[in-house]
């Protein structure tokens, strides 16, 4: 059977990246502000509260937008 959450959550972020290069093309939003909006969100998980379960995801989402900062995943392919 299909996970129709994964796939949302790899839609959702594909969408939001295209977004933010598109921000940044237009020059709407310079490239240090657009990494300024991914370690808020990176920060926001690192420090949530919850359930164990809760922060494991939360631990998780931080990880992956940490790999985007870390400049893997956050360019053009």
């Amino acid at each position: 059977m299909p996970d129709h959450e994964a796939y949302s959550g790899i839609a959702a972020l594909s969408i939001c990246e295209a977004l933010l290069l598109a921000l940044n093309d237009a020059k709407v939003l310079p490239e240090s502000e657009i990494l300024g909006v991914l370690k808020d969100a990176s920060a926001t998980h690192e420090n949530a509260d919850g359930s164990e379960a809760d922060l494991e995801t939360h631990k998780a989402v931080a990880s992956l937008i940490n790999r985007i900062l870390s400049g893997g995943d956050f360019s053009r392919k």
